[in-house]
This record gives C-alpha cells, sequence and structure tokens, in this order.
C-alpha cells in the first residue's frame, strides 16, 4: 500500500528525562495539568432523558441515541474493579475488560470476560496487575487474539489468544535507543522519556502494528506480525507529528478513506493525522483530553477523559456528545468525583478512558474512576 513503509532502522533520542517520578505529572495531576488548555472547548448538543421503559437514562441526539446501563458487567464476588482502563469486543460479542489492577494483589486478574448479556465468563491476565491499560482484539488467518499494554511497574506489551494463554510478550525496543539501561530485563516504576510507558496498539493492513508508548518516549513504534521492531515515529513536542501524551492510537480505514494513523495526543486536547509511515498530515482539535479512538462503518468514537464521549461522521463532524459532564468535571480541581460514586449523575460520565462497538453499534466504554466502571451504551435509533 502506497505510504505503508518501513522507516528508519532507529529512533534519534531527542530529549531525555530525569529518571523519577517527577518526570511525568502523575496520574491524579493530569486534570490539573492540562484543565487550562481545555477551558475553551465547545460542546456539542447533548440530550439527556429518562427512560420510561426502566430506570435507566438515554443520551444523544438524533440518529445517536443510546440507552445508558452503567456497571453493566457484574464481577464474581472473589474479584474487585480495580480502575478499568480498556474494552474490547470479539466477533462472537463477548467484551474483554482491562483494568489496571493493584500491584500488591499479584495473583488477581486484570482482565476479565463476559458474555453479550454481561455474564462473566473468565479471568486471567495477573501478569497485566499494577500496570493493566490498553487491550484490542484482532484476527488474524481466521483466529481472534487480545493484544496488551501495561504500563507502570509492568511495562510490557503482550499477544494473548481469547482464552488468556500467552504468544509473547516483551519489554521495551532497545533497538530503538531511546530506553535507559535494563528498561527490557529489569523493568521498574520509574516514569520519564527515556522510559518504556505503552498504553494503547493499532493494526496495520499488511500485519504490522504500532504500539503508542504514550506515557513513556511519547514516540510511536512499528513492529513487524512476530513483533521484531521496525522502526518508530514522534516523540515529545508541541504537534505536526509531535506528541504530548499520545494515549491512543487507531488506522482510520472506514469506507472511501485511504488509511491513516490517527492519534490521540492526549495533552494537546486534539486528534493528529498521519500517513503510514508516520508522516504528519492535519491535527483535529476541540477535545478534552482524548484517550483513545475507535471506528465502526463510518462512524469514529473518541472518549475523552473530560467527561464525555464524542460521535464523529465520515467527514469527521462532530454529530454526538454522549454523557456530557465536561464542565462539572473540569470544576473538579480536587479529584473529588472521580473516588465518591455518591457525586455520579446517572446518564453521564466521569472520565471516559476507552470504547469499543460491537457489530450492532452498541458502544461500551470503561472510565478511569477509582472503583473502576464499564457502561453499555445501547443504540436506540
Amino acid at each position: 500500500m502506497a505510504g505503508d513503509i518501513k522507516g528508519s532502522s532507529h529512533c534519534l533520542r531527542g530529549q531525555t528525562v530525569t529518571e523519577n517520578n517527577q518526570a511525568t505529572a502523575s496520574r491524579l495531576q493530569f486534570l490539573s495539568v492540562t484543565l487550562a488548555g481545555a477551558s475553551g472547548l465547545v460542546a456539542a448538543p447533548s440530550i439527556l432523558t429518562a427512560n420510561k421503559s426502566d430506570s435507566h437514562v438515554s443520551t444523544g441526539q438524533g440518529d445517536y441515541r443510546y440507552q445508558v446501563v452503567h456497571n453493566w458487567p457484574q464481577l464474581p464476588a472473589r474479584y474487585t474493579w480495580q480502575t478499568t482502563h480498556g474494552v474490547a469486543v470479539d466477533r462472537v460479542g463477548n467484551l474483554y475488560v482491562i483494568h489496571e489492577g493493584h500491584a500488591d494483589k499479584p495473583d488477581h486478574p486484570a482482565i476479565f470476560v463476559f458474555d453479550p448479556q454481561g455474564r462473566f465468563l473468565r479471568a486471567f491476565g495477573s501478569q497485566f496487575q499494577g500496570g493493566g491499560h490498553g487491550i484490542e482484539v484482532h484476527e488474524e488467518d481466521g483466529q481472534e487474539f487480545l493484544y496488551v499494554s501495561a504500563y507502570q511497574q509492568v511495562k510490557m506489551i503482550a499477544k494473548l489468544d481469547l482464552a488468556g494463554e500467552v504468544v509473547w510478550q516483551q519489554h521495551a525496543p532497545m533497538k530503538s535507543n531511546i530506553y535507559a539501561k535494563d528498561e527490557d530485563t529489569n523493568p521498574q516504576k520509574v516514569w520519564g522519556r527515556d522510559r518504556f510507558m505503552p498504553t494503547n496498539t493499532a493494526f496495520l493492513p499488511n500485519g504490522d502494528f504500532y504500539v503508542a508508548d504514550g506515557y513513556g518516549s511519547f514516540f510511536v513504534h512499528r513492529f513487524d506480525r512476530t513483533a521484531a521492531w521496525l522502526s518508530c515515529f514522534g516523540g515529545p513536542g508541541n504537534g505536526q507529528g509531535k506528541f504530548d501524551t499520545p494515549h491512543g492510537i487507531w488506522i482510520d480505514d472506514r469506507p472511501g478513506r485511504t488509511p491513516h494513523v490517527v492519534i490521540a495526543d492526549r495533552a494537546h486536547h486534539a486528534l493528529q493525522y498521519l500517513t503510514l509511515d508516520g508522516t504528519y498530515v492535519k491535527t483535529l482539535p476541540g477535545f478534552g483530553l482524548p484517550a483513545n479512538i475507535t471506528t465502526h462503518q463510518d462512524l469514529m468514537v473518541v472518549p475523552e477523559l473530560l467527561g464525555r464521549v464524542s460521535i464523529l461522521d465520515a467527514a469527521n463532524r462532530v454529530v454526538a456528545r454522549l454523557g456530557d459532564d465536561s464542565a462539572r468535571i473540569r470544576a473538579d480541581r480536587k479529584h473529588t468525583i472521580r473516588r465518591d460514586p455518591r457525586q455520579w449523575t446517572p446518564g453521564k460520565f466521569v472520565h471516559p478512558h476507552d470504547a469499543c462497538m460491537d457489530s450492532k453499534g452498541n458502544l461500551f466504554v470503561a472510565e478511569w474512576v477509582a472503583t473502576g466502571r464499564v457502561t453499555q451504551l445501547k443504540r436506540l435509533a
């Protein structure tokens, strides 16, 4: 495919950050650091109405209205949610949820699987406890696999089958010449631009895949189908192919489009479009800490940590913003709402962190809240 090239054999280390936890703002500091930049965001129309058929509510407008079912999947009593991070759906409609997990509970699984009715099926992935982050389902030669990105002290990317058996797992790609010594053999819970903190994965048409190092180097790494490192692009900067927390990544190959890489450039409150070899194309501004991207048919969905989920049409126009509570979340300077479910408003979001769609166009949203929450948005129109 035109533009789908391997790129350079290594990445230059343009910037280095002191190897300590102060090099990067903590997860709880991110709102304070970026709220000022989000204050000028323009809100799209959003309707929140009572649903008379049951106790749930609906959100959206026009053709994009959804019934909101918070806490849709239920865990068995022996497990607990420990800050939900990512969601993915397989071809039969099973939902895979990864949470960050507590590092001091190494025997607790980080990945849970639910059937299309939200009933618990199985759990696995204890190796990701304390750092579980991104999860995607990808089909290869008729078989589906899970790709996992884990940060914090785990610092790992992995490929598993749908039952949780490991195909491969590996740490920092040292051939990139970006990372500190021993980052691939003895990873520690240390933040910095010379650290590997992968957040999400995207898949190229030829079988290669990208990994966004969203909390570490701010580079995007390209691997072949065997997980051999090929190249990278990006790095820290002020836009136009440089990033400030490239937290999410997706290949926009919706019908009628030339495939492009889309980066959720979180702290810039924007999406960046690039060619498949990492050449900058354009920026879509106007989001509130966009965390990831997914597409379904001609729609693109963007979960935003500042309290809403945006839906864009084929022309990348915002046609709905779901569960919008962004004004209240921006005003919550002490971050009390994410810790206190009593302050959550039915039908509205706190911190959407990831989203996926099933074959019927229903949405599933994982939120970065202390107790974890996964919401089903069932398409009404």
